[in-house]
């Protein structure tokens, strides 16, 4: 990742993380800390960082939404049957959503997984744009800035402890969807 931003500077820090926002694999929060660094150590600047690294989110995030809305009913209604999902549960997601799904968009970033796929799911519930930007864009720039700022006091020591924090997420992310198919589970077994 060092040479992709060295070699296209602002323009490689904003191309990898729409391509890790949309769900390649690109570790997005090791991208942002060595961005970080690099403005520690004088090769990239603060505010064009922070700008590319904020709309490479941002319009991988839009992507992903946009993928959601055009082929998420498309989809369901294709291969719902197989999955086992029913048209009366994207309704119950789509409701989830306007109550309290857009505080997933807003944390959802700084969970891997989670982040790829609340997008897609907003569009696919037809969570309308307006509250998915309202959402989604804040979070944008509250995680990049998070790991930017992080690479940027760690200094020489970013890469030590970068590997560590992705490595936290990622057992964070996995004991979230753990929890998550537990009560699913544990739901279906309660009901008559």
């Amino acid at each position: 990742m060092e040479q992709w931003i060295a070699q296209y500077g602002y323009l490689g820090i904003f191309s990898l993380l729409v391509l890790g926002v949309v769900g390649l694999p690109v570790p997005d929060e090791t991208l942002l800390t060595l961005a970080g660094y690099l403005v520690y150590r004088g090769q990239l600047l603060l505010i064009p960082t922070v700008v590319a690294a904020l709309f490479g989110s941002l319009c991988g995030i839009t992507l992903s939404y946009t993928l959601g809305r055009a082929t998420g009913y498309l989809l369901i209604e294709k291969y719902g049957a197989r999955l086992h999902i029913k048209m009366e549960r994207v309704e119950r997601i789509h409701d989830w959503f306007r109550r309290v799904g857009g505080f997933t968009l807003t944390l959802g970033y700084f969970v891997p997984g989670v982040r790829h796929l609340t997008a897609y799911v907003a569009g696919a519930s037809e969570l309308e744009y307006r509250t998915f930007a309202l959402f989604a864009y804040p979070g944008g720039l509250l995680w990049c800035s998070t790991f930017i700022t992080l690479g940027y006091f760690l200094g020489d020591r970013w890469n030590r402890i970068a590997g560590k924090v992705h490595e936290e997420a990622l057992i964070a992310a996995g004991v979230l969807a753990v929890c998550g198919l537990g009560y699913g589970w544990w739901r279906r077994r309660r009901k008559p």
